[in-house]
Parts: structure tokens; sequence; C-alpha cells
């Protein structure tokens, strides 16, 4: 260190260069081997620079990436022995040689939240939200090579809508499982076979494949129809037929097959009930709800009829297990007393959509209104927000109606008013602050932490599925009510007789 020092006493400053290149070349080999040796590059700066040889080194330069480092900052001591090549560093970056290691490496997850957080500050608090999920995907397979399998499998998902897929299954089987045990409970062995764990495995994955092959085809025909205009906004931009990953002809197919495996999987392992309301919301999502965004407001409310339809399937599954001969029909699928749970669990799903898109829309309201999207966010922005607080505040009486009608137990009415409180309290300051100061970021997230919330607390808190667990834990005994639990029928004179041990017998068609 002694050396390097008394080296660079007599180079001069920054200020005369020529003068320091001259002396570093009459000096010879020494001055080098012993700075590359003895001193550090922070060191030797900060000697050029007239600064103090205590002044402390920068941290930077104890980077792991020492060789790009070292590399960065030799051009800015040795510019003059090498004239005819130019410098091509900027003042910043010869002040801090890691910026150009650090701008190379991908962006951290909070600093991605707190740039996007700025950057919502200076547009009035719209925060504008992350690339969908078949975008996503997309830009991955276009990173991969032509000829790779994993691109075109990537593509092909990205025609699924990955996330709004999976939240329809979630809606679908959830309903499934939360179908009353007492109805259960009811059946007479000798009429029908009830439902054991291999038949409703079977079942429960008959409805999941079926189900999630039918989004995957509705989606798809979505994709279909807008890609130009899914080329006008950010969100939809890398979709994978706007950046021509898969052929229009080709996605064609691929909904067709899909389309045809699902509704038959459904038809064969469900019923057929099930299969029609599937087909019935492959046709409301692709040839009604997609070119009716582009007419009229309406198309919010027929997109919440086709997010309404799955829980309907899950629950029409069920019932399609516990049914008796002549009383399967689709009339006694959705219509009968039984049905009211899962036209209660649809009332969710369709009120659910409003607060979730309309807040979601606002975000992205002047794309909407670019790509030529009718929209309440950009026609009617005060409609669009109280629609959002209004249908946030039905979701109590629906909620409390599942409990009314037996489907859950109490500890529904404490998980789903907490859930639609919070729902309720960001629906209310979007509406007062018109979807600014963040406020529609806030109705966005809630609404999807809520509609979980709501199902997987449904399914734990389904009625008559703890009172086993419930009666062992406080030593009660549990009941036994032998015949009262099961209805018996016979046939008399063609007429069917209901029998119970409580009450008379009852003739009926």
């Amino acid at each position: 260190m002694i050396i390097a020092r008394s080296a660079l006493r007599g180079l001069g400053t920054v200020r005369d260069a020529p003068r320091l290149c001259s002396q570093c070349l009459h000096r010879g080999p020494l001055l080098v081997p012993a700075v590359n040796r003895f001193a550090s590059i922070s060191r030797l700066q900060s000697s050029i620079a007239g600064q103090s040889p205590s002044s402390p080194l920068n941290r930077n330069y104890f980077s792991t990436d020492k060789g790009v480092a070292s590399t960065t900052s030799q051009p800015a001591l040795f510019t003059s022995l090498s004239p005819s090549k130019p410098s091509h560093l900027s003042t910043s970056e010869l002040s801090n040689p890691s910026t150009s290691t650090t701008e190379s490496l991908p962006e951290l997850p909070h600093r991605r939240r707190k740039r996007l957080k700025e950057a919502a500050v200076q547009n009035n608090g719209d925060e504008q939200l992350p690339p969908d999920a078949s975008a996503q995907l997309s830009k991955f397979s276009a990173a991969l090579p032509q000829t790779s399998l994993r691109r075109q499998l990537a593509a092909y998902f990205a025609l699924t809508k990955p996330r709004l897929s999976f939240l329809i299954l979630l809606s679908t089987t959830a309903t499934y499982g939360m179908y009353p045990i007492s109805t259960l409970l009811t059946l007479d062995p000798s009429i029908t076979d009830l439902p054991t764990l291999s038949t409703s495995t079977l079942t429960f994955l008959y409805l999941t494949t079926g189900t999630f092959l039918s989004c995957c085809s509705a989606n798809t025909l979505n994709m279909v129809f807008e890609p130009k205009y899914d080329a006008l906004m950010s969100r939809t931009r890398n979709r994978p037929l706007v950046r021509g990953l898969v052929t229009r002809r080709a996605a064609v197919v691929f909904a067709a097959a899909t389309a045809a495996i699902g509704l038959g999987l459904l038809y064969f392992g469900t019923n057929p009930t099930v299969a029609g309301l599937s087909a019935a919301n492959i046709a409301l999502y692709a040839f009604v709800y997609t070119p009716l965004k582009r007419i009229h407001v309406i198309n919010t409310w027929v997109g919440a009829v086709v997010g309404g339809i799955p829980p309907l399937m899950g629950w029409v599954a069920a019932a399609g297990q516990t049914a008796t001969t002549g009383h399967d029909t689709w009339r006694d699928m959705l219509f009968s007393e039984d049905s009211i749970g899962g036209w209660l669990l649809a009332g969710i799903l369709f009120a659910w959509q409003f607060p979730h898109f309309n807040a979601l829309s606002h975000t992205i309201r002047e794309e909407y209104k670019g790509a030529g999207y009718k929209m309440l966010c950009w026609t009617n922005p005060a409609r669009n927000a109280r629609v959002a607080l209004r249908y946030s505040v039905l979701m109590f009486p629906l909620s409390i109606g599942l409990w009314w009608v037996g489907v859950v137990g109490h500890g529904y009415l404490v998980s789903s008013t907490l859930a639609n409180g919070w729902l309720v309290k960001e629906a209310y300051q979007f509406w007062k602050h018109q979807g600014a100061n963040g406020s529609a970021r806030g109705l966005f997230w809630a609404s999807i932490w809520q509609l979980p919330i709501l199902l997987i607390g449904g399914l734990v808190t389904k009625k008559g599925l703890w009172d086993g667990v419930w009666r062992r834990a406080l030593g009660q005994p549990i009941e036994d009510d032998g015949d009262d639990d099961y209805v018996y029928y016979e046939v008399a004179s063609g007429k069917a007789v209901e029998l119970t041990s409580n009450s008379r017998p009852s003739a009926f068609p």
C-alpha cells in the first residue's frame, strides 16, 4: 500500500489527464503491478480524485461479481492508454460501477410493488394491475425454442385462462361438497343405492375434469373472437393468438375438442342436467357475452349469469347421486325444494362478479374505452361504483340464507359476516372515492380473498359435518333414532304409500 501511495502522490489531479497518462507511461510497469496487487480500484480512484486516502471504501466494490466491477472501472483509469476506443460509460456509471450489473438482474417483488405504488400516486391512485395469467404464459412460451414441446403446451395452456378456470373449479367443487348430509340420510337403501366413497370420488373426478375442459373451450372461443381487440390492451396484448403462438384454426380445433370431451365426461360421469348447464354456459359466454361487450353495458350482467351457473352444476351433480327413479329430471334437479341451496350459492357467485369486475375494469377503464368495450367503468363511473356497493351488500342475505335452509352451520354466520363486512367496507370506499386513492385496488383484492373464504368456510361449517365430533368431545351419547332416519315406500293398488314411524300413511301418485 505504501508503494501505491508514493507512486500516486505525483500523478496530479483528474483535471490534468494528459500529464497523468504521460507520467504513467514514463514510470514503466512499476505502477500497474503495484496497483493491481496492493491497491483496490476504489482506493486508486479516490487518490486520483484528490480525496483523502482514509475515506471509506465503497461497499459496491465488495460484491460477489468482482470481475464485472473491475472491468467496468478499468476504462475510467486508463482512458488515454487506448485513445482509439472511446468510452461508452456515463458519469453516473463511473461513480457507481455496480449500476450496469444491478439493472440486468430481475426486479425483486417488493421493489416491483413499491414501483407500482409510486406510479399509482402519480396516476391519481389508479394503480395498474399486472398482466393476466394468459399473457404471462404467452411470454414464457415465446422465450422457448420454436421446436420445444414446452412452448406448445404453455401456449395452449394460456388459451384456458388458468386463474379464471381455477376459480370456476373452486365454485363448482365447493358446492358439490356442500350438498346436505341430511338428504343422504333420508334415503332408503332398498330404493336407491347410497353414494359410496368410490362412486362419490368418481363423480367428483368426472365433474372437475369435465368442468375444466368446458372452461378451456369457452375461454379459447373468447380469445378466438377478440385477438385484434386484445392487442389494444396492456393486460391482454401478450395472449397467444395476439402474439401468433397459436394459429386461429388450431385454437378453434382445440376449443371444439375440449368442449366435446368435457361435455361427454359430464354427461356420462354425472348426469345430463349438468352437461346441459355446461353447454349452455359455453354458448352464453362465447356467443352472447363476448360480442355483447362491444354493444351494451348489460354484458356485465350476462357475464354474472355465466359465473353463477358453475355452482348449480356442482349442486346438481351431487343431487343426481341421491335422485330416485322418476324424480331425476332436470325440473326435479333445478326447481325442487332441495335445490334452494344451489340457487343461493349461484346467487353469491352472481353478486360477487360486480364488485370484482367493476373494481378491475376501473383500473384499466381508458384501455376498455380505447378498445371499444362498453363498460360502466367509463360510460358511467358513478353507476359503476353504486352497482359494486349494491351487490356487495347483497352478500349478507344470501349468506344468511344458506344457514337458514340448513346447508351450513352457525359457524358460517361468523366467517361469512367477517368476509362480507370486509368486502362492503372496501366497496363503500370505492363508491366514496369513485375508485381514486387506491380504493379500486383495495376492492379488487378484497373480492379475490372474500370468495374463497365463503366457499371454503361453507365446506368447513357444513351442516351435520361436525355433529359426531362435537358430541364425542362433550361426552354426549350419539342419538340413534332407528327407523326414524329412513322413509319407506310400499306400492299398493298402483300407488306409492309413504310410511313413517311418526305419521300415518299417505298416498301420492
